[in-house]
Parts: C-alpha cells; sequence; structure tokens
C-alpha cells in the first residue's frame, strides 16, 4: 500500500566539518565536492572535445584515501585579494620582501659593446661615457625600486606584470608586437607594474590547438581596462609555475608564497604564542580536603592560602587536608618553536638564520649549506630580473643614450656583483692576490705593465680604478723595464 506514498526529496550531504590538522581522521569532504575540469578552449574541436573523459577527477580518488586526497585537493588557488591580505603578516612579508633586496642589493656593472672599426681609445672612452649615462639614468627611473616589486610582488600574487611605457603615437603600438624601431628619441618614459587582478589574459586560436606549439596555453594578449597589450611588451615573472592541468585554475599564474606558507606560519604563530600561556599556567596547584568537609570553609581557606603565598611565606592546612603542586616541564619548548619557524624558512627558501634573526634550533645546523643555498637561490632571481633589465636598457639606449652621444644604439650588457660584501681585510687579500698573480704573468712575459694598468683601470673594485692614461712615447733606443713595460728612467730622461 505504499503506492501514494511520496518519496523524500534527496538531500545533498553536507561537507563534513574537520580539523585545522586532520588528514588522518577518516572521511572529511565527498568525493564529488571536488571537482577538477579542464578548461575547455572556445572552438576547439577533435583532441580537446575528449580531454574531459581523458583526465577525470570526479568519482574515485584513484587509489588515494578519500581524506588524503580531499585535503590535497583543497590547497588550490587561494585567490590574489586574500594572498594580499595573508602578505600582511610580519613572516609572510619577510618571505617574500627579503629575497628580492638580497638578490639586488650589491648591483651590477653596465658595459657597453661599440661598434667595430673604432680606435680603441675612442672606443673605450664611448663605452664609458655611455655606461655612465645609463647608470645615471636607472637612478633617475628607479629601477632597483623596480626589480624588488617585481620580484617582491610576483612572489605574493604568484605571477608579476611588468610594462615598458613608451610615449607612441601609433595607437595600435601595446597591440602589436614589439619593434624597437618604433621607439624615438624620448619616448621612453620607464617600468609600470601591473596587480594582476587588474589584468585578463587573452588566448588566441594558436594558443589553444595544437600542444605541440611552443606558446600553447601561454596567453598571447592581455587586457588592463579597454587596452589589448601585445605579450612581447611585457615582461612576466612566475616564481612557482604550474602545469598546463591547472593554468586556468590560477589566471595562467602561479603559486604564491602566501598559499605555500600560510599553514605554517599559523602552526608557527599558535605554537609561540602556546608559550607564554604556558609559561602563566604552569604550576598547577591541588588541594584535597577532608572527607565531609563544609566547601565554604573550604573556599576561604583556599583564598588565605593564596593570599600568603610566596617564596617565603608559611602554608598552613587542617588536619586531614593535604596541598601539592604540579609543573610542566619548559624544558623543550624554545626548539619546538624554532623547529617550527625553520618549516617555514624551508618553505620560502631563506635561511632561518636570516629569516629570524637567530641561531637554528632543534636540527643542529651549523647554517653553512643553508647559506651557500640561499646564494643560489639569489642567483636564480638575478636570471628571472634579468629580462626586465635587459629590455629597460634596450629602451634607454634607443630612447636616451644613443641621441644624446650622437651614435646608433650598441648593445648592453650587465654583470652581477657578487651577493656577499668583503670586510676591509678581505678586500686587501683579494687586492694582494691579483697583483702576486699580476707580478708571475709579467715575470713570464705573458703581460707588461701597460696591460696590468689597464686592467688596474678597468676594475671597480680596484683602488685604481679609472687611472688616468699616460703617454707612450718611450726614447728611441732606450730600455724597457721588463716588469712595467715603460722606459727607464735613466734613459727617458730629457738631455736637456
Amino acid at each position: 500500500m505504499g503506492w501514494f506514498r511520496k518519496d523524500k526529496p534527496e538531500v545533498e550531504e553536507e561537507p563534513k566539518k574537520r580539523g585545522m590538522y586532520s588528514s588522518d581522521l577518516g572521511p572529511l569532504v565527498p568525493a564529488k565536492h571536488f571537482k577538477v575540469e579542464f578548461p575547455q578552449p572556445t572552438g576547439a574541436a577533435a583532441m580537446d572535445e575528449s580531454i574531459g573523459e581523458r583526465f577525470p577527477i570526479k568519482g574515485s580518488w584513484g587509489g588515494i584515501p578519500e581524506a588524503i586526497g580531499g585535503w590535497y585537493a583543497a590547497q588550490s588557488f587561494i585567490g590574489y585579494q586574500y594572498c594580499a591580505m595573508l602578505a600582511q603578516h610580519w613572516l609572510i612579508d619577510k618571505a617574500c620582501s627579503m629575497p628580492a633586496k638580497d638578490a639586488i642589493r650589491q648591483g651590477y656593472a653596465v658595459d657597453c659593446e661599440t661598434p667595430e672599426g673604432m680606435e680603441e681609445k675612442a672606443a673605450s672612452k664611448l663605452a664609458n661615457d655611455a655606461a655612465n649615462l645609463i647608470e645615471k639614468i636607472d637612478r633617475r627611473m628607479h629601477i632597483n625600486r623596480s626589480m624588488r616589486e617585481f620580484i617582491q610582488f610576483g612572489r605574493v600574487y604568484g605571477v608579476r606584470v611588468a610594462l615598458f611605457v613608451v610615449d607612441s603615437t601609433d595607437p595600435d603600438y601595446y597591440k602589436l608586437p614589439f619593434n624597437i624601431d618604433g621607439v624615438g628619441p624620448g619616448m621612453y618614459k620607464g617600468i609600470s607594474q601591473i596587480d594582476p587582478q587588474w589584468i585578463v589574459p587573452q588566448l588566441a586560436e594558436s594558443n589553444i590547438n595544437n600542444p605541440m606549439g611552443m606558446g600553447f596555453y601561454e596567453p598571447e594578449f592581455y587586457m588592463v581596462r579597454d587596452q589589448m597589450i601585445h605579450r612581447s611588451h611585457l615582461v612576466v615573472y612566475i616564481p612557482y609555475p604550474v602545469v598546463d592541468f591547472l593554468k586556468a585554475t590560477y589566471q595562467f599564474g602561479g603559486v604564491s608564497v602566501p598559499q605555500r606558507i600560510y599553514e605554517r606560519v599559523y602552526a608557527s604563530e599558535r605554537t609561540a604564542n602556546e608559550a607564554p600561556t604556558l609559561a602563566m599556567t604552569k604550576r598547577m596547584n591541588t588541594f584535597q580536603a577532608s572527607e565531609g568537609a563544609d566547601m565554604d570553609q573550604v573556599r576561604e581557606n583556599v583564598a588565605q592560602m593564596a593570599e600568603m603565598r610566596d617564596n617565603h611565606g608559611v602554608l598552613v592546612h587542617g588536619q586531614g587536608e593535604a596541598f601539592s603542586s604540579l609543573d610542566t616541564s619548559l624544558a623543550d619548548m624554545d626548539a619546538l618553536i624554532m623547529t617550527q619557524y625553520q618549516l617555514d624558512a624551508a618553505i620560502c627558501e631563506v635561511p632561518a638564520t636570516k629569516l629570524l634573526g637567530t641561531s637554528p634550533k632543534g636540527f643542529g645546523a651549523s647554517g653553512e649549506y643553508e647559506e651557500a643555498s640561499y646564494r643560489e637561490f639569489l642567483e636564480g632571481i638575478q636570471q628571472d630580473v634579468q629580462p626586465l633589465l635587459e629590455r629597460h636598457h634596450q629602451l634607454i639606449m634607443k630612447s636616451e643614450v644613443a641621441p644624446k652621444l650622437g651614435v646608433e644604439p650598441m648593445e648592453v650588457s650587465m654583470q652581477w656583483a657578487a651577493l656577499d660584501s668583503p670586510t676591509a681585510v678581505e678586500f686587501a687579500d683579494i687586492e694582494l692576490k691579483k697583483a702576486q698573480t699580476a707580478q708571475i704573468y709579467a715575470a713570464l712575459g705573458a703581460i707588461d705593465g701597460m696591460d696590468i694598468r689597464k686592467k688596474l683601470q678597468a676594475d671597480k673594485d680596484s683602488d685604481f680604478f679609472n687611472l688616468a692614461d699616460i703617454e707612450e712615447d718611450p726614447v728611441e733606443g732606450g730600455e724597457v723595464d721588463p716588469v712595467t713595460g715603460l722606459p727607464t728612467i735613466e734613459e727617458s730622461q730629457n738631455p736637456a
């Protein structure tokens, strides 16, 4: 007789709540709440129509326990607003800004390649004049600050876009691919950096139809308000890229440092905040009242004991009553806290000794390997910022330097300075070793004094940098010093 019985509507099961660190507490969220679908390109045919069948992540976790699979699937793009909010935290801000500052602190040397066929002295003067002018323009345009922001906010958001501002009369200048010939004298104004929430990546048909293409799933254009900008006018920095499968989820950016570190920072701060709480509550006093005691009298006795209790007082209690004190040990609390912060440092690739300004604890490390690894990391950051600096100098040369010097644009190269800053004693030792090396080569006849002098003139770390040239007109028939390569004093004196 259940014909007239109405079926109850199916109620979708709500995801079960989970704790902060609970990947081992059984099922957390049903698998149907996690759907990762490959974005279907518009107008695509053939291969892309079946991509959802070949990459299904809708039903089973494929052998991974549901709790673990759900925990990993939840580690996805957190959005640019959350990235900015999390970056306000002192540790996350330090993890994003410190590598940017350290990578460019020592600066770089600029070298200009002069045209072939020029006289050596004239070519050297032209190269020095051009390099000095570039350095002045770099300071005027605050290029160091631009490079710091490029790296820092690239780590904050997972992507950073830099636009080279050119005051061109061509309305389609940015829409067309970059052409250095379209930049005239005085057109280049500097670098503008755009936060990713103001940018909409645009894929052309060639970016989505051929996985073998070099630009597959790389945006060809970027829309900023109503301005379409070709990618060649931009330098895009993505510190931690993702695979093609996830690029659309991350809006064609990458994983940010806040997303990588927020859970561990929360655990570290909670652990550190637990220390003062434990310090204030580490001692627990217990009072055992006698059987059948009057509770009002017990409360009065406890209040009197609390009032009398100090390091010099005497504890008095009645017959049949007992008093004891239990202490919580805090012996390893400092190591526990610092170990949590060292995990933060490992995620952001900054040594704990530098990130926290203290010696490492818990791991028993000296920090030497971490410092060497950090230098390699900073060198990688310098390579990431190199395209920005090269395009900037190319535009400076075309717009400012070449017109002022009245020459054709020259190739500009950069050499990053050493990341370490030697002390005065270390500098003196380096200079001594250089002098000994030059002396050995001169004694072998491989070089002479003029070669050494030119080397000293060009060495910016030397006390003899930019040493004035001397006239090379030895007296005919005079003797030449084998070390200096110059005429001896006696032979070069004026007979008059």
